[in-house]
């Protein structure tokens, strides 16, 4: 029994003597500044990230004040998103940024923060399957459009100017239809004001957005039902005079009122729309403002007194 726990002391003895030596090899014949630097980028282009972010490391840990500091931090930034260390990536170009406000590569910086989020965004899930983006939490997007908005701001002739600016075109029509998905989930739980208040902020906040007549649509639908028949009719000629074409008018020119609303059961929702029902039959609210009775006192005309009348309070006359 003493020779078995010899013998694996003995082993495992020699397994961290072989793992420290490799440990120490790591950057076995690295010396100078340019050797890290070089190898990293040979690493790099090789498309074998991990180790060259663990040269990038040590080379800004070795040299943080060499020559090419800030150019390998730059790279460090790409190895991280090839990587797919997305939030390493954005927090080394905050870090570039700023460290380096006047580099003349900043501009890379401010893009590869904004691919950072933006990748973030697809999540792992859709890179294996396709699934609608705009359905998803739009935080990731949220940033990507921001990172980008700083981008064009502070270098508009940057050469990445033109890639940002397709993306957040991209982006900011993804975020209307995340808002008309939310917008239409209240419509169909009878949520009219909150409805109404998510496709007015579609209006108001994604001007040149295709989905901008959506959000018309959806805020002449929760003015009919909350009985706001000329703010319904106000919108309603907007959206005829700006999209014609939308499928929320009819041949006639009059608004598409929808019939049923949409509520899964419980079964339809677990067997996935196999079993069970996907319809709310309960009755949806007015699309018209109920005509008032008319009013007997109101609408009687008003009766003449005489003097005799007026003098003797009603007595005579």
């Amino acid at each position: 029994m003493r020779i078995l726990i010899l013998l694996s002391l003995c082993l495992s003895l020699a397994a961290c003597s072989l793992f420290d030596g490799e440990e120490r090899d790591e950057f076995a014949g690295l010396d100078t500044e340019e050797q890290f630097y070089t190898t990293a980028l040979r690493q790099l282009n090789a498309r074998n990230y991990r180790a060259a972010i663990a040269t990038y490391e040590a080379l800004e840990s070795r040299f943080p004040f060499g020559r090419f500091a800030a150019q390998g931090q730059l790279e460090l930034i790409y190895a991280y998103y090839a990587n797919l260390d997305l939030e390493a990536a954005r927090t080394a170009a905050d870090r570039f940024i700023r460290l380096h406000p006047d580099n003349q590569n900043i501009d890379y910086a401010y893009y590869m923060k904004g691919m950072a989020s933006f990748a973030e965004d697809v999540g792992f899930i859709s890179r294996f399957l396709p699934t609608d983006p705009s359905k998803r939490d739009p935080g990731g997007a949220r940033n990507a459009f921001s990172d980008f908005s700083m981008l064009l701001a502070l270098y508009p002739d940057s050469d990445y100017a033109a890639d940002a600016r397709a993306r957040m075109i991209y982006l900011r029509n993804m975020l209307a239809s995340y808002e008309v998905h939310v917008a239409n989930y209240y419509l169909e739980r009878r949520a009219y004001i909150a409805a109404l208040n998510r496709g007015r902020y579609i209006v108001e906040n994604f001007q040149g957005s295709p989905l901008v007549g959506d959000g018309m649509a959806i805020m002449i639908e929760a003015y009919l039902r909350l009985g706001l028949d000329d703010l319904a009719d106000t919108s309603l000629s907007l959206l005829k005079s700006n999209y014609p074409e939308h499928p929320a008018i009819d041949s006639n020119g009059n608004f598409i009122v929808r019939s049923e609303v949409t509520n899964p059961s419980l079964l339809y929702t677990v067997s996935f729309g196999l079993l069970g029902d996907n319809v709310d039959n309960t009755p949806l609210a007015p699309t018209q403002r109920p005509l008032q009775p008319p009013n007997p006192e109101m609408e009687a005309p008003e009766e003449t007194r005489s003097l005799l009348n007026i003098l003797t309070f009603g007595l005579l006359g």
